[in-house]
């Protein structure tokens, strides 16, 4: 997270971009990849975390001697009378390091799960996500492989995987119903979210099928699936868990740097993350309670979720000042978030007290994989960003449209010169003029797919504002909906 430290005192939110990358056409290889998007002004920037000094003695350090006056018994533990005092406090010591030392450890345990794994259910185990619904037991009682279900491609249709197969297969509408429809939501961490579940025709191309045996009795829902071939009535499972993705947007071109204000309802899952009363990034509603933005917005010291506000359904930040805002409880940062290349930048918030769903105030929906994009697929950014460079935040929300620019134009030498990975994805105009910028960071790029609008990435970096051959770049959330959907079901 680049800060601005020479804001001028008095002016409020104001970020400058000292830009990201060398200007030349034919830059070399960086060492470091761009800066993201300067977040937060720092006269307004929160107390330092206490910084501590390492207790151990470096090569270079001269540990100071301190003389001790002399015991009248004697010195050390050499007299008889004071051996077994001297044993005793130094088992004492070494018990006290032991005990101090389990602590530690087991504290290490606790927060390990959180950082880079899953827990196994109330086992203590911590696992990699790479190893959920990989065919393998690796919990003690099986958790990792029995919970392994997801909404494929435009139309949500169910698909659970086959640890026997190793393969996703859609589930048959033969003999389903809500409340399985239910259940499945739960596991996939909408909690209390259940939208609807209908038949509709399979196009993923699939041969097999996941079938209920109703016969089974009352048993968890995986275990009544098995494969079949058959599906007699001939349509799969289409589960919406939340009604997200509807808009009041009409089709005009609707500033961020190069665009227009928003109307209300027209980007109802845009919300304003402030810290001590200023807006710092954006970011995305996907449930009542969760909210997606960027790593980089969230770094030490940000990652104290104590600091941080969320206000929805409200287009103006003068208006903040008087509106009702959410409390953060929880920030998880992606655990393979790299702060040099800006590489995961992804981040999710989980609300104190969860919204309340209206006009103005809606869920915007995670791509589902299987999702077909064009190469130049129109998409949306929105925030309260500056709307020109060094120049300061708006106060109006603003919106326009960007196409997506593919990775390997993004990728060549005359653009950003290969600091573009697969987790990240580019959308703009190479001839420079519309742009995110800073105070936009976190925030949405949407598109329009089947009527629905998905949420395709956030913003995260670029080189100035709106310049040529320097478009924004933005985490790409196709990459990420497996790791969110983990994160709400372990914290649900």
């Amino acid at each position: 997270m680049a800060l601005n430290s020479g804001s001028p005192p008095g002016v409020g939110p104001y970020y400058e971009n000292h830009g990201y990358q060398p200007e030349s056409l034919y830059p070399p290889q960086p060492a470091t990849a761009p800066r993201a998007y300067p977040v937060y002004p720092a006269p307004y920037y929160p107390p330092a975390v206490p910084q501590y000094t390492p207790r151990v003695l470096t090569h270079t350090s001269t540990p100071a001697i301190h003389t001790q006056p002399k015991s009248p018994l004697g010195t050390g533990c050499t007299a008889k009378t004071k051996k077994v005092l001297c044993i005793t406090v130094a088992l004492g010591t070494i018990l006290a390091g032991a005990a101090v030392a389990a602590v530690l450890l087991w504290k290490f345990m606790e927060d390990k799960c959180s950082v880079s794994g899953i827990e196994c259910g109330s086992s203590g185990t911590c696992i990699s996500p790479s190893q959920w619904c990989d065919g393998v037991l690796h919990c003690p009682s099986g958790e990792d492989e029995n919970r392994c279900v997801r909404l494929y491609g435009p139309n949500f249709i169910l698909q659970v995987y086959s640890s026997q197969r190793k393969s996703w297969h859609p589930v048959c509408l033969d003999n389903w119903s809500d409340s399985y429809g239910r259940a499945a939501c739960q596991d996939m961490g909408y909690r209390n979210s259940f939208y609807s579940s209908q038949g509709i025709a399979d196009d993923s191309g699939a041969t097999s099928f996941m079938k209920l045996n109703i016969s089974a009795g009352h048993m968890d829902l995986y275990k009544k699936l098995y494969h079949s071939d058959v599906c007699s009535s001939k349509t799969v499972v289409s589960l919406r868990c939340i009604e997200c993705g509807v808009s009041a947007k009409v089709t005009r071109q609707s500033r961020i740097v190069g665009g227009t204000s928003a109307s209300l309802g027209d980007w109802p899952w845009q919300v304003s993350l402030h810290v001590q009363g200023t807006h710092v990034c954006g970011g995305s509603i996907i449930s009542p309670e969760w909210i997606v933005t960027a790593a980089h917005c969230v770094e030490e010291p940000l990652n104290n979720p104590r600091y941080w506000t969320a206000f929805a359904g409200i287009l103006r930040q003068s208006f903040m000042f008087y509106g009702h805002g959410h409390r953060v409880g929880k920030v998880i940062s992606h655990p393979n978030y790299d702060s040099k290349t800006k590489n995961n930048d992804i981040a999710l918030m989980k609300l104190q007290t969860p919204l309340t769903f209206n006009d103005r105030v809606k869920p915007v929906c995670l791509p589902n994989p299987g999702m077909m994009l064009e190469p130049e697929q129109s998409c949306w950014i929105s925030g309260w960003g500056a709307t020109l460079e060094k120049g300061k935040t708006s106060d109006e929300l603003n919106a326009v449209m960007v196409p997506l620019i593919e990775p390997w134009r993004c990728n060549s030498k005359y653009v950003y010169n290969n600091l573009v990975t697969p987790a990240m994805i580019c959308a703009g105009f190479l001839r420079g003029g519309v742009d995110s910028c800073q105070g936009d960071s976190g925030g949405p790029l949407v598109t329009l797919k089947s009527r629905i609008w998905w949420l395709i990435g956030d913003t995260s970096w670029g080189s100035g504002c709106a310049k040529a051959n320097r478009p924004g770049v933005y985490g790409n959330v196709t990459v990420f909906t497996d790791w969110i959907y983990r994160q709400m079901r372990a914290n649900s």
